[in-house]
């Protein structure tokens, strides 16, 4: 089918050193502009962030520090890619949440004023997410092909959702699963060992304040030190560990930096 457009529509995605809007960089940018007669024009682009690229970001989307180490500077490309999208409307995947922030604030940084006031912007993901739902009442429809009365009565949640794990383990059973990064982390199977090892979180508090990277450290998860190893953070910022303990922050999270904290003192 043809898109009904105004405009042109410029469909992009981002690879990034992270996903922090604020600190982190562009390092490829892909756009698909669409003209309103339908005729297409892509533009890609590998970007010299300045900055490192985090190990674990790499694994993710395959870019290293010496793939773009003689890519031009996103000073250098943007007035390119600010005249590519120019008077277009824009679209992609978690687009609201992440891709047009960040590239708000890279263009900013090179006095580039960009607004999207004036556009349509059309996010896939959101669309995804109100037309197939992603709640209990519609996973014990799908599941079960069973509608849940007295949604968010505890008793009913709590049956529906017995019914709706003895149906995902028929449905899935033995079928691989794969995380975002490509790797394969298990099979789904009657086994609690194994689902407990598919769906357990990183996360080494509750709160996911203190989570590990692919190195198995725990790192930060949160604020100026995200991404860093959490005792070698404590080492260079002997109060960052008291302003953690007077702020607010969980109970469990502040006894999990304790021990992380005497561990590594011993």
């Amino acid at each position: 089918m043809h898109l009904n457009l105004k405009n042109p529509l410029v469909i992009f995605d981002l690879e990034t050193t992270g996903t922090n809007v604020v600190s982190d960089r562009i390092v490829e940018i892909s756009l698909l502009k669409i003209s309103v007669n339908n005729s297409t024009e892509t533009k890609t682009l590998r970007i010299n962030p300045e900055m490192p690229i985090p190990l674990e970001s790499s694994i993710i989307h395959g870019i290293y520090d010496a793939d773009i180490a003689d890519a031009p500077t996103w000073k250098q490309m943007a007035k390119s890619v600010f005249d590519f999208i120019k008077g277009a409307d824009l679209a992609g995947f978690n687009v609201i949440k992440f891709d047009i922030p960040l590239l708000a604030e890279e263009f900013l940084r090179v006095d580039i004023p960009f607004d999207v006031s004036k556009r349509k912007v059309i996010d896939a993901q959101r669309i995804f997410h109100l037309m197939e739902k992603r709640t209990l009442s519609a996973a014990y429809k799908f599941y079960c092909n069973k509608d849940l009365n007295n949604a968010h009565s505890a008793e009913a949640d709590t049956v529906a959702t017995y019914e709706v794990l003895k149906s995902q383990i028929a449905f899935y059973e033995n079928q691989k699963v794969v995380d975002i990064s490509g790797k394969e982390i298990g099979q789904i199977k009657n086994d609690m060992d194994m689902l407990d090892s598919i769906t357990r979180m990183d996360s080494v508090d509750l709160a996911n304040r203190l989570t590990k990277n692919n190195q198995g450290q725990i790192v930060f998860n949160f604020g100026k030190y995200k991404g860093q190893v959490v005792t070698d953070v404590l080492k260079k910022d002997v109060g960052y560990y008291d302003w953690m303990m007077k702020g607010d922050f969980a109970l469990d999270t502040k006894r999990k930096l304790t021990q992380i904290k005497l561990d590594s003192l011993k």
